[in-house]
């Protein structure tokens, strides 16, 4: 049996669940990164990790299914502590990140060659990622790539989820590092997506989470079970639909945190919609293949990095299926 938590209280969906940040103790800690720097910044890290795992029954619930999986054993506290510490450590490099101290981190790059290519071809880079890492990390990528190119990389999100700590961030960013967002959920978001592709710059989406079925329509795609760490989990195929329908390639994003001051940046291709697709079964079988080459390289990266994965809500809907008492 897991020792990591046995909590019974229902988990709420991603989408609505509030967030569990305090605006004092954010800029607090704003505050002493830039302030006192990032040693004395990670010393708080502790605390504050303890916190989350004593305090916050619902996520390590969550995060002890996940670890579970990926580990291929049962989680202790340790795991829980090392991916929580592990995400509260790329929070806080956001900060950083977002200030242009690149100089702070040894981050390396694989793959850019592969965004550069499409960058030059005119018509985007079209990049699909996953709650891995820090994708603040990419910024390296600006100051590292080719001179000619346009390396701006806008996120496409729900804006509303996260608005606090992401209203503290944005405020401390400097304006060339920060991020650019399309919000999704829109009127105008497929127009403004287009536009951004077309004017040979790079915009990424995270595609390991799903939208409840009451908020969810046909235009965002169907949700799709699919095998993932030894069980069957919902994946949403919107993304590639997307894709699909912008003719575009996909490429695979994340930036790892590998502790410390080290991160990897990967980019690898992932499925090519380019061509357009006459044929509506066949169309529906290559989306429903990109989506499981997506789920087999998330997969592979939660197995050779279990404290990347920041998922902490019930993504198995092991709560929602449960058998009352």
């Amino acid at each position: 049996m897991s020792v990591l938590g046995k909590d019974a209280a229902p988990a709420a969906d991603w989408a609505r669940a509030p967030e569990r940040s305090n605006l004092a103790a954010l800029r607090f800690i704003c505050w002493v990164a830039l302030r006192l720097g990032r040693p004395a910044a990670r010393w708080l890290l502790h605390p504050i990790t303890l916190y989350f795992l004593l305090f916050s029954p619902v996520q390590r619930r969550n995060a002890r299914r996940y670890l579970d999986c990926a580990l291929g054993r049962p989680a202790q506290w340790a795991d829980g502590y090392r991916l929580l510490h592990a995400f509260a450590s790329t929070v806080l490099d956001r900060v950083y990140f977002l200030r242009g101290r690149l100089d702070l981190f040894d981050v390396r790059i694989e793959g850019m060659e592969v965004v550069e290519d499409e960058l030059r071809s005119g018509r985007g880079a079209f990049l699909i990622g996953a709650h891995v890492g820090s994708f603040e990390a990419l910024s390296a990528c600006r100051q590292r790539g080719s001179g000619d190119l346009d390396l701006r990389l806008a996120m496409l999100m729900f804006p509303d989820n996260a608005r606090r700590i992401n209203a503290v961030l944005d405020a401390i960013a400097l304006p060339a590092f920060k991020p650019e967002v399309i919000a999704l959920g829109r009127p105008g978001t497929m127009l403004e997506l287009r536009d951004w592709l077309d004017a040979g710059r790079m915009a990424g989406m995270l595609g390991d989470r799903t939208l409840p079925p009451q908020e969810a329509d046909a235009g965002r795609g169907a949700t799709v079970r699919l095998p993932f760490l030894g069980r069957p989990a919902p994946f949403s195929d919107g993304p590639f639909r997307l894709a699909a329908l912008l003719r575009r390639k996909v490429l695979f994003m994340a930036g790892v945190y590998l502790g410390g001051n080290r991160y990897q940046v990967v980019f690898e291709p992932l499925a090519d919609f380019s061509a357009r697709i006459a044929d509506p079964a066949l169309r529906e079988q290559r989306i429903r293949e990109a989506l499981e080459a997506y789920v087999r390289r998330l997969e592979l990266l939660c197995r050779t990095h279990p404290c990347n994965w920041f998922n902490f809500h019930d993504f198995w809907l092991d709560d929602e299926t449960a058998s009352p008492d």
